[in-house]
């Protein structure tokens, strides 16, 4: 057994350190040694494979994917930070602010951490800029404020768990929304104070009750992507696939319609960025299937726990080191990759310590999500780089202390479970 779990997790590390893409990595990986250690045909890996990706729940991943680049290119952006202006704007470090702002509404639009960095940092790192904010700390702030793009529903990492796991998507949807908001907050006042450290200015005037009215007219179609989402599902008018489709359907009608800023070329544009990210998603979702019905068969995560059990006993301890070995792939691994790898071995331990799925969904969700902020991989702070102009370097120089922010705050969901679980108790307990 410890020649087989060394064989299958060695070979993936050895692929991705060449760089082969994640999807081949699990699949030859799987593949290799299921013919070195076990009798089960290959054949099975391109069979489980098919039959994990035709199920139902996991069309919501392209339609929100869709839907999100749809209100992209629609023209929200622009709306959804006049409205965060008009919130908080006039405080200390006013602009950084409204940016951790408008990243918390664009997420719970667009599903996607990066497309809320792109999103809204096109608008704001210049504007800060302007206004003499260190570049370096408008870009990390911009960075770090979109990772709440996978944790703030509807939220594509939160769909890929729920097919893994079978746990309600609907319910984890819920599950996020506390935490969510509670990063970002933690975020503004990390801004606030760093802003107030550096005399970073206020904004130019208080706005009065009639402007955050006019701001909330302008980007009342945008705010109501999310209402008639979440509204729909806990309604029980449909299911989270199904919320997809109506995502996708109201997008093109605001773009088209009523903002006037999807044509044909934006269109284009939005559907083959869908296709470009769903096929790469699809293809690891698919042979991360095989991979964990390899795991499971031969008995990889059932070794695993009783190696963690003869450590410890503890469920306090074994979720710390869970969120220690997070942390650490999400600085090597994209979100959904790591989930894809960890999910299958981790759940059967904590299942064993009775902790709950949901709330498990939230604590890896947002553990990974931070990964997007943590060289050397963090996509986030790439983008954030194209859009600024600043290096790599100089960013992660401003980082740390929204990371440590972050971790922080990982700390208190981790241990205090009715963050995560309030919500959804209230409304289907």
């Amino acid at each position: 057994m410890l020649f087989t779990v060394f064989l299958i997790f060695g070979l993936i590390a050895f692929c991705l350190t060449i760089g082969v893409p994640i999807g081949i990595s699990i699949g030859a990986a799987t593949a290799v040694t299921m013919y070195f250690t076990s009798k089960i045909p290959l054949i099975s890996i391109t069979q489980n494979a098919f039959t994990a990706l035709d199920t139902f729940p996991l069309l919501a991943v392209p339609l929100f994917i869709l839907s999100g680049n749809l209100m992209s290119y629609g023209g929200i952006s622009r709306r959804l930070v006049k409205l965060a202006d008009s919130l908080v704007g006039a405080v200390t470090g006013g602009l950084a602010m409204v940016t951790v702002m408008a990243c918390m509404f664009f997420s719970a639009i667009s599903g996607s951490a990066v497309a809320t960095v792109s999103g809204i940092g096109g608008f704001m790192i210049p504007e800060m800029k302007k206004k003499k904010y260190d570049d370096a700390f408008s870009a990390a702030l911009t960075a770090a404020a979109g990772s709440l793009g996978v944790i703030i529903p509807p939220s594509i990492s939160f769909v890929v768990y729920g097919v893994m796991t079978g746990v309600s998507i609907g319910q984890l949807f819920i599950a996020g929304i506390i935490p969510g908001v509670l990063l970002g907050f933690g975020l503004m006042g990390g801004a606030y104070i760093i802003s107030k450290k550096e005399n970073y200015p206020r904004g130019e005037s208080y706005h009065s009750l009639k402007d955050f009215l006019v701001s909330l007219k302008e980007s009342a179609a945008a705010v109501m992507v999310p209402v008639i989402i979440l509204g729909g599902i806990y309604g029980g008018v449909f299911t989270p696939t199904e919320a997809a489709g109506v995502a996708v359907v109201y997008s093109l009608i605001v773009g088209i319609f009523i903002y006037k800023e999807i044509d044909r070329e934006n269109l284009v544009h939005a559907l083959l960025d869908t296709v470009l990210i769903n096929g790469a998603v699809t293809f690891m979702m698919g042979l991360s299937m095989s991979f964990a019905r390899f795991l499971t068969t031969s008995g990889i995560p059932q070794y695993i726990t009783m190696q963690l059990l003869e450590f410890t006993q503890s469920s306090a301890l074994t979720l710390l080191l869970i969120n220690i070995l997070l942390l650490i792939v999400g600085c090597f691994v994209d979100n959904l990759s790591a989930a894809i790898i960890l999910i299958p071995i981790l759940m059967p331990i904590i299942n064993n310590y009775g902790i709950d799925p949901i709330h498990f969904g939230v604590i890896s969700t947002v553990a990974l999500a931070i990964g997007f902020i943590t060289p050397p991989y963090g996509p986030n702070l790439f983008v954030a780089s194209a859009i600024s102009g600043v290096s790599i370097e100089r960013i992660t120089k401003k980082i740390w202390a929204f990371c440590a922010i972050l971790s922080a705050i990982l700390i208190v969901i981790t241990y205090v479970p009715a963050i995560s679980l309030g919500l959804v108790n209230l409304i289907y307990k």
